[in-house]
């Protein structure tokens, strides 16, 4: 039920990650370099995959989008944290803060879906190679890709139109450094019990479906990996499966302790240790996975910084 009479805030106004003076400027340092660092290794990575012809397959296509995402993933909120560490107010309009959740949580179910379009290659890779020219077909794949995405900003948008019925009355401290469901929740002075059912309803629906597909291919998979005679061939088939489930699970991992726990916590410091690691640390975290273990992105690498000419500058300085 709305109540009447009150005054509607105009503005939230971030916690940040620390109220001490003396850690702000150690603690922007980090993140700035985390975040540099996460944009340096997703931009190479989409620039590897679009200019080696090796890479232009349907499983880099999809990669270059996980890449691609997880820059606009962590753009909506590191350097809106970066600047607020250095400013006196840490205030966001209310419009805004809506708007940044918008595109925030777009990313994150778009996220989701490309994570299971990449389970669905793998089992068709590994399962039925034979049919694989013909069941990922670059048009057949752009589908898929277009369809992640759609959904993902069409599931944002169901939350974002839900979230436009609250009403914000006081208090207006957001106990985060961005603005997110359980955050904007808590400060609402609405029922906000339509917007916590919408939640885990869409929660149920659309993520089942994901997850059913990120995870009941790998049954078949591994099944077949365990049939392969060749060690070599097996140990080949295993690598290009735990860099993406290793990625899947700390996703999956970070997404269910924030949007699935009954009664979040406005005071708690673990909702934002919580919040940095899959804002902040997993789109870093994800090319780190990816490439340190693909040989295919290593050689791709290595024959960018030949036609470069830089593998002769570090070759002459070694001599």
């Amino acid at each position: 039920m709305q109540l009447t009479n009150q005054t509607q805030v105009s503005e939230f106004v971030f916690l940040g990650l620390s109220d001490l003076t003396t850690l702000q400027l150690p603690l922007f340092l980090v993140f700035l370099l985390i975040y540099l660092l996460s944009l340096t290794g997703n931009l190479l990575i989409v620039l590897l995959i679009f200019s080696d012809p090796h890479l232009h397959t349907p499983m880099y296509g999809f990669l270059c989008n996980l890449a691609g995402l997880d820059v606009f993933y962590s753009s909506v909120t590191a350097p809106r944290m970066l600047s607020d560490f250095f400013s006196d107010t840490k205030a966001i309009a209310v419009p805004a803060c809506i708007t940044q959740f918008y595109f925030f949580f777009s990313f994150i179910c778009i996220e989701l879906y490309l994570l299971a379009v990449m389970s669905y290659d793998r089992y068709i890779a590994i399962c039925h190679p034979l049919h694989y020219i013909q069941m990922m077909h670059p048009k057949i794949c752009a589908q898929m890709v277009s369809a992640a995405w759609s959904v993902g900003f069409l599931t944002s948008l169901i939350h974002t139109v839900c979230i436009e019925r609250l009403s914000f009355c006081g208090p207006n401290i957001i106990n985060s450094f961005f603005c997110d469901l359980p955050q904007l929740f808590l400060l609402s002075c609405t029922d906000t019990f339509i917007n916590v059912l919408v939640m885990f309803l869409v929660g149920i629906i659309m993520g089942s479906g994901a997850l059913g597909i990120t995870f009941v291919p790998y049954i078949e998979i591994f099944r077949t990996i365990m049939g392969i005679q060749s060690q070599r061939g097996k140990l080949k088939a295993l690598s290009t499966c735990t860099s993406h489930l290793t990625v899947v699970f700390i996703f999956y991992g970070t997404l269910v302790s924030t949007y699935l726990r009954p009664s979040p916590s406005s005071t708690s410091s673990e909702d934002r240790l919580v919040s940095v690691v899959y804002t902040v640390v997993t789109p870093l975290i994800n090319p780190l996975i990816y490439s340190l273990r693909n040989k295919d992105l290593k050689e791709a690498f290595r024959r960018a910084m030949h036609r470069a000419g830089i593998d002769k500058v570090f070759k002459i300085s070694a001599a």
